[in-house]
């Protein structure tokens, strides 16, 4: 007998055993996808990791359904990466394949409804079950899908159980393929005709037909190009409808044909790269230099110093040698930016990987990553795009390393793509450049500890000097009535100034939506959402209130829930506000708005950055996207309207983070020709981090925080590992993380942190309550997990906690 040891894409932590045929052992290879059965019905796309000859012992194996692939999806590389994020992150290998794989190659199962043919005693049917039973009349089967459009119902296994039980139907599980390949509609003379067959000869037989005449001469036209001619072409250039070429095709003068075309294409000439400046030229010797002993190397690159022409060095060397580069970007937002950039150099040898893309399109970039096109050399993407089959990865650069938006916080696998991506790189055997001109603290004290290269570049592109930062009191400015809504007149008198210089002007407020709390002047009570404890947003465009965490929507009443007053007033503001009151202040300037709301679609980042880069939009406001490596050459002046929201945070990361984004928001002024300006509005011009942004010191805000951390053991020294628990039942929860902290506090005393409430305590109806465990930096990472993981089993084997959902977050913060 032959076995083969499958991965299920569902959150189990172990493997699943199969049986198969000894042809079947001989045909599949490890990374080939199966469909099985698992449970009574379901059926899966299983990964095949191991074949051998060693029966399950625990349970019988069942056999496969069929093999999905003629050669193996993924490989060998990728298996052994997933197995590392597996057990550094604590989660199992089903979810990190789950995440992996583009969702068209995980194929569902749907159930098919077939009739009973004995079956002929109708009364006993209900209404709705007579209705099924009368489309199975007409159809030799049903989908559970098409069942729900017949009744019109989401909900509708009940009645298809109780068919089933009255023995009316039988039913079976299918496996369906989602990803369709493009076909492009061509359109060619038909066999019969040769292309020797003269024009003449063919307009004389459509003698009558007038517009027939003219698809065929256009046809004749399109072919002196010598390209396959497309059906849609031709429809444009002739001017008539799709049926005119249909009748010649019936007709036997022309004939269809279709070729399978990637759904995303950059064409685009390759140009020479840019000659690189003394400084870059410096910096690209520099990492060459410590890539001979250093695997990792952290660039160190003030804002706008010039890093993307340095990549564009690198990713050019790696290229002659014939190897794959992955650039890896924080944002969406900053792919739009980019992929000009690399096009400009690359032309088609760049492929594009996240998840504004379709399911379709993300499946043909894998595809052609695994058989290693030309036209997947470069893979510009997102965090997800560490799961991609690469065979041969020369470099990785991770670009704006700093980011939070590279850790995964929802849902499994919780992993850190800057991190992950370090060990894709030594699986590989390739280098890793991270960028950034504020790095991590994490990643600039291993550069100190010399476990990384580092490099700095500190001169901006041209010299250009980095810009004025200027503090505005606004507490002083209140109290001199210098305020205009939210704008101090100095930054007023600043946007102005810009503005009659033709320049444009960025304003950052880190909050979206109108206003972030509706309270009552009378009794002080805010509308609250009724699946969170947090108070509902308000959305003026809409006139609505809204959830940022559930999405609940309701509209903006007139009077107080509570005590029925109609003294409703708004507290704080967003960008909506913002972009609201600009309009009252500048109107005859355009205003745009750049957030979470505004960009939605697939195209929604372009459309915003399109028309800011082609100076149609003259003040852009916009929360974080904002602040990371975008490019605009003619913005002069840039505005943090409120950075005290940032500062007084609950986090110990709140202080690193409030300067990595004003620096970074600030990086956005004077890039081009001249020294640019931005002005931070403050009830605290004093706080030390405001002090060093002001004077962009990187290296003193470091030892500062590397001082606390120290003292207060957080990483870089301490590791740290956060446990949640979530359940609707409150009582449930505070017993559960009662017991839980007790367990973990015999095992690691200390060094425990908890049972803490998060700020935001309820989301989408479920209580959350948090447990810290820091780990010292002599102490063994994997033993402690070992240990974690068999509390975890304790307290999942106790039948109260069973139904509490059990979280472990690695290196959280």
């Amino acid at each position: 007998m032959h076995f083969i040891d499958v991965i299920l894409p569902i959150p189990i932590q172990k493997t699943f055993t199969y049986a198969v045929t000894e042809e079947e052992a001989v045909f599949l290879k490890k990374g080939m996808r199966v469909a099985v059965s698992f449970g009574k019905t379901k059926m899966y796309t299983a990964l095949v990791l191991n074949i051998h000859q060693t029966s399950p012992v625990l349970y019988e194996a069942k056999d496969i359904h069929q093999i999905l692939d003629e050669t193996p999806l993924v490989n060998e590389k990728q298996l052994k990466h997933w197995q590392w994020i597996a057990d550094y992150y604590m989660c199992s290998l089903g979810d990190v394949y789950r995440a992996a794989l583009p969702s068209s190659f995980l194929l569902e199962s749907e159930t098919i409804i077939f009739k009973n043919k004995s079956f002929s005693d109708e009364s006993i049917l209900t209404d709705n079950e007579y209705l099924i039973f009368e489309a199975l009349s007409n159809q030799s089967q049903l989908t559970i899908h098409q069942v729900s459009s017949i009744l019109g119902k989401k909900k509708v296994m009940p009645i298809v159980n109780e068919l089933i039980n009255k023995e009316v139907i039988t039913i079976k599980e299918e496996i369906y393929e989602q990803y369709k390949p493009k076909l492009v509609k061509y359109v060619r003379l038909h066999a019969s005709h040769s292309s020797d067959t003269s024009l003449e000869i063919l307009l004389n037989t459509l003698a009558r037909a007038k517009k027939q005449r003219e698809v065929i001469l256009c046809f004749f036209q399109l072919m002196s190009a010598k390209k396959p001619i497309k059906v849609k072409e031709l429809e444009e250039k002739s001017n008539v409808s799709s049926s005119i070429i249909k009748s010649l095709v019936d007709k036997n003068i022309l004939e269809f044909y279709t070729i399978q075309t990637d759904r995303i294409q950059f064409n685009g000439d390759t140009n020479d790269l840019k000659k690189l400046n003394t400084h870059q030229e410096k910096a690209l010797t520099e990492i060459k230099e410590s890539f001979k002993d250093k695997d990792v190397t952290l660039l160190h690159g003030i804002t706008s110093s010039g890093k993307t022409e340095v990549y564009t060095k690198l990713i050019k060397e790696v290229l002659d040698q014939g190897k794959q580069v992955l650039f890896l970007l924080p944002e969406i937002a900053l792919t739009t930016q980019i992929i000009t950039r690399l096009q400009f150099y690359f032309g088609e040898q760049i492929s594009v990987f996240h998840s504004k893309y379709s399911l379709n399109e993300r499946v043909e970039v894998w595809i052609n990553i695994l058989e290693n096109k030309s036209k997947a050399k470069i893979i510009l993407g997102a965090r997800s795009s560490i799961f991609l089959p690469f065979s041969n990865l020369g470099l990785i650069v991770v670009d704006e390393e700093h980011e939070t938006s590279y850790k995964q916080f929802e849902p499994s696998p919780r992993y850190n793509a800057r991190d992950a991506a370090i060990v894709l790189a030594k699986i590989h055997g390739s280098k890793i450049l991270l960028g950034s001109a504020t790095p991590s603290l994490e990643s600039y004290f291993n550069a100190q500890q010399n476990k990384y290269g580092f490099v700095s570049l500190n001169k901006r592109h041209g010299n250009v000097l980095l810009p004025k930062i200027e503090l505005i009191d606004v507490k002083e400015k209140q109290r001199k009535k210098e305020m205009s809504g939210h704008f101090s007149d100095r930054l007023l008198t600043l946007i102005q100034e810009a503005l009659d210089l033709k320049e444009q002007v960025i304003l950052f407020q880190n909050r979206r939506g109108y206003s972030p709390v509706v309270e009552c002047n009378t009794c002080g009570i805010s509308p609250q959402c009724p699946n969170c404890d947090v108070s509902l947003t308000y959305h003026k465009f809409k006139h609505e209130l809204r959830c940022h965490y559930c999405n609940y929507q309701r509209a903006m009443p007139n009077s107080c829930g509570a005590c029925g007053s109609n003294t409703l007033d708004n507290k704080g503001f967003g960008t909506e506000q913002i972009e609201l009151e600009l309009k009252t202040l500048f109107p005859n300037y355009n205003i745009g708005r750049m957030d979470l709301d505004t960009t939605r679609g697939k195209n929604g980042y372009q459309k915003i950055i399109g028309s800011f880069e082609n100076k149609e939009i003259d003040i852009l406001v916009g929360t974080q996207m904002l602040s990371k490596g975008l490019d605009f050459e003619n913005v002069s002046l840039v505005g943090v309207l409120n950075a005290d929201s940032m500062l007084n945070f609950p986090d110990f990361r709140a202080h690193e983070r409030a300067y990595d984004m004003m620096v970074q928001v600030s990086g956005r002024a004077g890039r081009n020709k001249k020294q640019g300006n931005v002005a931070i509005q403050t009830y605290n011009p004093y706080h030390k981090i405001l002090q060093q942004v002001s004077t962009t010191n990187y290296t003193e805000m470091y030892k500062e925080q590397l001082q606390e951390r120290w003292q207060y053991k957080y990483p870089p020294y301490y590791r740290l590992i956060k446990i949640t628990l979530k359940h609707r039942d409150y009582t449930k929860v505070d017993n559960g993380v009662n017991w839980l902290f007790k367990a973990l506090y015999s095992s690691f005393g200390e060094h425990v942190l908890g049972p803490t409430t998060p700020v935001v305590s309820r989301v989408r109806n479920q209580y959350i309550k948090n447990i810290v465990i820091k780990i010292p930096p002599k102490q063994h990472l994997s033993n402690t997990k070992q240990q974690l993981q068999k509390i975890k089993n304790t307290f999942e084997a106790v039948k109260d906690f069973r139904p509490i959902r059990f979280i472990i977050d690695v290196d959280a913060y």
